[in-house]
């Protein structure tokens, strides 16, 4: 890579100081990734640091139609799911031994959209983790070794800043309008809805905004 790891990082850590909000964050260190390390595809979930459950996803992927499966998919698979990496970044095709079928989101859908190879990032700290990505490449290409050590280079950067937006959400007052009521979601194995309560909705909205 033409710029050194240190400078990457650097610009990253510019980049992420001057957003003050989750998502505008993300966007922006996804079109600083981009400049160093193509990809075709993304999902970034920001998680709980305790529970590690993931929330607010940002995400442009082929399968939007088939969202529930692969978040069912990603929750099951032992390959690089984010609760189970040891390091800052995974390989599909580096971790399976050039063997992605051992994927079970692989197996059961990315083949289907000719994905070749995910690079997966966990932002973790002392304090818990803060979320994860998945960058996806389609058509054959591969995530190099050089290209690996980047994403791990840029991670604690991203981590730092992540932690400090979302701890000021831990203080933030609710809505107003926010109805009291329990917000009980009854789902499928599928993750279809199968019933909700009636506050369910406005929970979910808090949870995850719309666009």
């Amino acid at each position: 890579m033409a710029e050194s790891l240190q400078r990457l990082a650097e610009r990253i850590g510019r980049v992420a100081h001057d957003c003050y909000d989750g998502r505008a964050l993300r966007v922006a260190i996804l079109k600083e990734i981009e400049r160093a390390i193509p990809f075709d595809a993304y999902a970034w979930l920001l998680t709980d640091p305790e529970t590690e459950v993931g929330s607010d996803p940002l995400a442009d992927v082929p399968c939007l139609p088939e969202l529930p499966k692969l978040i069912g998919l990603k929750y099951s698979t032992e390959i690089n799911r984010w609760t189970r990496l040891t390091g800052a970044v995974g390989r599909l095709q580096a971790d399976t031994g050039g063997q992605p079928e051992r994927s079970l989101v692989w197996r059961e859908l990315l083949s289907g959209y000719d994905v070749s190879d995910m690079a997966s990032i966990v932002f973790r700290d002392r304090f818990g983790c803060w979320g994860f990505l998945d960058l996806w490449r389609i058509g054959g290409r591969r995530f190099s070794d050089p290209e690996a050590e980047y994403l791990a280079a840029i991670a604690p950067r991203m981590t730092d800043r992540l932690r400090a937006l979302q701890a000021q959400t831990f203080v933030a007052q609710p809505p107003p309008n926010l109805a009291e009521g329990a917000a009980v979601l009854v789902l499928a194995p599928d993750l279809q809805v199968r019933a909700q309560t009636a506050h369910t909705e406005a929970y979910l909205r808090a949870l995850v905004p719309p666009e």
